[in-house]
């Protein structure tokens, strides 16, 4: 009941930047959510409808001494996936990879332990098998190393028979379908990234690999300080853990506990701190992904319109048709709910309301996607600690009132669902 105590007495104006009047009630919402929990971080919200701009507002604190500011940029966690992937969707339609061709064709040393029919669709949809992390490697920080990680994702053996099943993949995605345009390209992911997204859509902010000199506009998470208020004899008890949210779901569910540690838990995490300058600096591209809120809003605007951009035909129509068709419906091995996989997004979670559109959310609780339906586009980074593997309730309150203030303009009427 704390949460929604905090959301009904919060302020409903603490925000700042441009909010056109039709999406007012989504910046309260915005405002409210972020209100209670000013002094643990900040956030921001980006808005793209019918190809404008409609909101653009941020809140809080970037860290313990500085304010959030329009260009401050935040680890996105997998939100980043849906970037790269959008990246991969320009390159096909450029005609430098192709969906369906091996994967080792352009990376032959890709083609071990039975890998040789394995293609970017596979990996784009999460099909690929190779979702382990924790036995591929000792330690987490050889993340760090962008050429070693390449190495170890070659040399992987695939968990099920190409084709029978998919898991979502937290940590891999990024080694194998980067892995794959490099190969493919001879480019380095940055050089493709500069190129073919942060160039002709002028993005603010975007990167797998934060530059040296960027590095002062990262928001950095903001600790709590823990209060001693129990008297010692009291807290050497020790006390049973309860499962938390995220556990329970997955006993719900059935899956595999196995699975979801393998998947998502590399040894020694402890060691490695993604927030650190070197951290940040690393190629980790299905985790740790930095982006603003308005680039985040803008690679989804370009797709709601189908791959256009200012006269600019990014992604052809074929293309957007193949990449926006689900691949996959089930449950996957890894989330506790069907994520309805297209090649590099997954459908969107709300509150109610029913959206044919797509995109990715990240760890944290940050995300962005598109509704081609609603011709609208958001996006919402934050530094705040981390929420579930899927999100929390303030991004899917906001995703349901940014769907709810376009049905008012579409259809006359909000509607819950």
């Amino acid at each position: 009941m704390k949460p929604i105590k905090e959301f009904l007495t919060a302020k409903a104006n603490n925000y700042q930047g441009y909010v056109h009047p039709r999406f007012h009630d989504l910046a309260v919402h915005f405002s409210r959510f972020q209100d209670a929990r000013a002094g643990q971080g900040g956030a921001a919200l980006v808005v793209y409808h019918q190809g404008k701009k409609v909101l653009d507002i941020y809140t809080g604190k970037k860290s313990e001494l500085e304010a959030w500011q329009p260009d401050t940029l935040s680890v996105c966690y997998s939100t980043g996936k849906g970037v790269l992937a959008t990246l991969v969707h320009i390159l096909v339609s450029r005609g430098l990879i192709s969906y369906d061709t091996p994967v080792a064709e352009y990376w032959p040393e890709f083609a071990q332990q039975g890998k040789d029919k394995i293609t970017l669709a596979h990996m784009l949809s999460h099909q690929s098998g190779l979702y382990d992390i924790r036995n591929i490697i000792d330690n987490a920080r050889e993340m760090l190393d962008w050429s070693h990680m390449l190495e170890r994702i070659a040399a992987a053996k695939p968990r099920f028979e190409l084709g029978t099943a998919a898991a979502y993949q937290p940590l891999t995605f990024g080694w194998q379908v980067g892995g794959a345009l490099e190969k493919a390209t001879g480019n380095t992911l940055a050089e493709l990234m500069n190129e073919y997204l942060v160039q002709p859509l002028q993005l603010d902010g975007a990167y797998f690999g934060v530059p040296e000199h960027k590095l002062s506009r990262v928001a950095r998470p903001i600790h709590r300080k823990k209060t001693d208020t129990q008297p010692r004899a009291e807290k050497t008890q020790p006390r049973a853990r309860k499962p938390n949210l995220m556990e329970r779901a997955l006993q719900w569910s059935g899956q595999n506990p196995q699975d979801f540690q393998d998947a998502m838990i590399p040894k020694g995490m402890k060691h490695l701190n993604f927030f650190s300058d070197e951290g940040l600096k690393a190629i980790i591209p299905a985790a740790t992904g930095v982006f603003t809120a308005n680039s985040l809003a803008k690679v989804y605007a370009m797709l709601v319109q189908q791959g256009q951009w200012q006269g600019q035909q990014l992604i052809s129509q074929d293309i957007f048709q193949r990449l926006s068709t689900v691949q996959y419906t089930h449950r996957d091995r890894i989330m506790p709910l069907p994520m309805h996989w297209r090649l590099g997004y997954h459908r969107i979670l709300t509150l109610g309301k029913s959206s044919k559109g797509f995109g990715h959310i990240g760890f944290n609780g940050s995300g962005a996607w598109c509704d081609p339906e609603r011709n609208l586009s958001f996006a919402y980074t934050h530094n705040f600690p981390t929420a579930s593997i899927t999100g929390d309730y303030r991004l899917w309150g906001l995703t349901q009132e940014a769907l709810r203030c376009a049905d008012q303009i579409r259809k006359g009427r909000k509607g819950w669902f």
